[in-house]
């Protein structure tokens, strides 16, 4: 395989992960409302200043939920399409999925408050 060959196929990867980000972003409730809390930390990120490790911590966070619900929509979307009505075994596939998402948004949610409490109090006192 060539150098070339192998930059366009990276480049056409690249191109198909994008749609599906957008399909994502077009289409799932979830991804929508994660998207507006990525705009509202990252704006509260610029307002309050914070520090290149509280960036990496959020900026990990974001990328490790959008990530995850990404992966649990296409296994609910895989699970639909090999078995489109309701089973108990696929029903309990989707809801572990679902529940990684749930378990990581939670710790996300912890470092969010870590990192800006000592913000917000700092503007009541």
């Amino acid at each position: 395989m060539s150098f070339a060959t192998f930059i366009f196929g990276r480049i056409k990867a690249i191109g198909h992960a994008s749609k599906g980000a957008l399909i994502l972003l077009r289409t799932e409730a979830s991804i929508q409302m994660e998207a507006a809390l990525v705009i509202l930390v990252t704006s509260a990120g610029f307002y309050f200043d914070i520090t290149a490790t509280e960036w990496i911590a959020q900026t990990l966070c974001i990328g490790l939920i959008m990530g995850l619900e990404a992966m649990n929509t296409a296994a609910e979307a895989i699970a639909d399409f090999i078995h489109p009505d309701f089973h108990e075994k696929i029903g309990r596939i989707k809801d572990i999925a679902a529940g990684a998402v749930l378990i990581t948004a939670f710790a996300a949610a912890v470092i969010g408050l870590i990192i800006y409490i000592p913000y917000i109090n700092a503007l009541f006192s």
